[in-house]
Parts: structure tokens; sequence; C-alpha cells
């Protein structure tokens, strides 16, 4: 039996291994290849020996490097915050985008930039964080009221109904104050406007964000067996589910606020990563901040490609990876309400 856990540990980490090797190389080809390629020595020497008189250089150290980055925070974001919300709810379809968090925090944005046009970008992350905590509160407080207690597929569609409202709003607004070019970026989930203060902001939210993540993994795991068992192991549920919400506002707010409303990452990363290494949140939620950075990394590429040589937005890519995902689960979950 000892033997068969160290096994399963291994084959675990070989594959997350592979998936970081994989990472490290989309991350590559997406700082090499663009509009223009750029040789990979060239971008060698911009990143060890940078020139500030090489066009190709200042590429790459002002716009690509910092997207790349970006594209690999904003997937690890969002797929832990998914790993979180579905392990505290033993709900297969929660995450950031389907429950209406990401609306939530582009909508107050989209307030921000209307009442304060100068606001830092500091400002707008703390604003993304207020505006994720109220959609949150919001579709809770409507849920307590559904007849028959909040399954899975309820929390969901009241989600999705919450988060088209929320978004519907931010179009008006934008509509009104004459915003559209500056809230497009958010609504369709773009990487394109990413610089190193973007990546700054997502360092230092992902540092507090992630380590509570990590510290949450193993009372998350029993979480997930169900508030009876949590409770009868001594563990305090609401202690956890108050900081696992902090982490997720943390990380989903950072996020929306970089590159806004990339759906699905977190809904489709965390159910890939759950049949690959089991019910252990020690492993799941370090496998899905890898499998999502590698994911939005790819989007991200896809984009670039897709209708070169113009770009479409990766939060298009994604709706096209999940929307199809939703729906099965959706359907799977619905047989198992009745």
């Amino acid at each position: 039996m000892l033997n068969t856990i160290k096994h399963s540990s291994m084959l675990k980490t070989i594959i997350n291994c592979i998936a970081l090797l994989m990472l490290i190389l989309s991350v590559v080809i997406s700082i090499s290849y663009g509009s223009t390629s750029i040789p990979f020595e060239t971008v060698w020497s911009a990143i060890f020996s940078f020139d500030t008189d090489v066009t190709s250089h200042q590429v790459i150290q002002e716009i690509r490097i910092p997207r790349a980055i970006s594209a690999v925070l904003v997937g690890a974001f969002l797929a832990v915050s998914g790993s979180i919300m579905q392990g505290m709810t033993r709900n297969p379809l929660a995450s950031p985008s389907i429950l209406g968090v990401t609306d939530g925090a582009a909508l107050s944005l989209v307030i921000m930039l209307a009442a304060f046009p100068m606001i830092s970008s500091m400002g707008l992350t703390v604003a993304s964080f207020v505006g994720a905590g109220l959609a949150v509160a919001l579709i809770l407080f409507i849920g307590s009221f559904s007849k028959g207690g909040i399954t899975p597929v309820k929390l969901a569609l009241a989600g999705v109904a919450i988060g088209t409202t929320l978004r519907s709003i931010s179009t008006i607004l934008s509509l009104h104050f004459n915003l559209e070019k500056e809230v497009g970026f958010w609504l369709a989930g773009e990487l394109s406007g990413t610089s190193w203060s973007s990546v700054n902001i997502l360092f230092f939210s992902g540092i507090i964000g992630l380590p509570i993540a990590f510290f949450l993994a193993k009372s998350i795991t029993v979480l997930s067996l169900g508030e009876d068992m949590a409770t009868n192991l001594g563990q305090n549920s609401l202690l956890i589910k108050a900081l696992g919400i902090i982490s997720i506002l943390i990380l989903t707010g950072a996020a929306v606020s970089v590159a806004g409303v990339v759906g699905f990452v977190g809904l489709i990363v965390p159910h890939i990563t759950r049949f690959i290494m089991g019910t252990d949140y020690k492993w799941i939620i370090p496998s899905s901040a890898i499998f999502g950075a590698l994911l939005l990394v790819l989007s991200d590429l896809v984009s670039r490609y897709i209708n070169a040589p113009f770009e479409t937005p990766v939060g298009a890519i994604t709706s096209l990876i999940g929307v199809p995902f939703f729906l099965y689960l959706a359907r799977k979950s619905g047989g198992g309400d009745k």
C-alpha cells in the first residue's frame, strides 16, 4: 500500500514537471512569436544583454515578456480560485466566471472609470476586489431564497443570471459615459494591454492570495467531503470558508483588473486536475495553478494567430473551450438533483 502511494505521488510529480516544462516552452514561444517573429537568439540577448537602441529588444522587454508573465499569473489565479470554490461548495459548476464574480469585478471597474477617469491601476485593482466581493454576496443572498436549498445547478443558474445582468449594466454604463474603448478591454478579456505595472499588481496579489490557498488545501479536502464530516473532525468550517473567500477575491480581483473577464478557466482546469490528481487538494491547488497558466498562455497564442494579423480576445478562445464543457457538467449535475 505504501509503495502504491509513493508511486502515485511520484507519477503526479512527473505529470506536474512535464506540465511545467510545457509551460516554460509555451512562454518562450509566446515571447518569440507575435505580429513579427523574433529569433530565439534575439530573445535571449534581449533578456540578458538588453540594448535600448534595438527595437526588437524593447518589444520583448516592454510588451511580450509582461504579456507572457501576465498570462501565466492570470491563468493560475483563475484556476486556483475555481478549485477553491468547487472544493468549498462541493459544486462542480462553481468558478469565478460562472458565478458572476468576474462580472462583478468588471462592473466595479466600469463605475470607477466613469466616476474617476484618472484613477490609478492600484485603485482599479481595489475596486475589482470590492466588485467581486459584492457579486459573491449577491449570488449567495439570492440563492438562499431558492426553494429546496441551493443545488449546484441552481447556484450556477443564479450566477449566470446575475453575471449576465452585471455585464449588461457594464455595457450600458460604458456606452453612456463613452467608455467603450477603455471598457471593451475588460469585458472581452484581453492581454494585449498588459505591462510591467500589470505584472506588479499580479505579483503582489499572488504573494497574499496563493499562500492562503495553499495553506487551506488540507482543510478544503476535508470540507469537500461534507460539512458534517468536517465538523466531526474538529474543523472550523466557517473560518476556512472565510479565508477561502478572501483568497478567491484577491486572486480573481487581480486577474480581472489586469486581463478583464476571461471565462471558464476556473471551471475547466479544476476538473481536469481532479481527474489526473485525485481528490486531495494538496495536489489539486498547485497543479491547477500550473495547468491554468498553461491553458491561458496557449489560448493567448491561439488568439494572436486565429485571425492574424488582428488579435482575437483571449476570453473568446477560453469561452469556445468552456461553453461545451459547462453544458456537459450542467446536464450531468442536473441529473443528480432529481
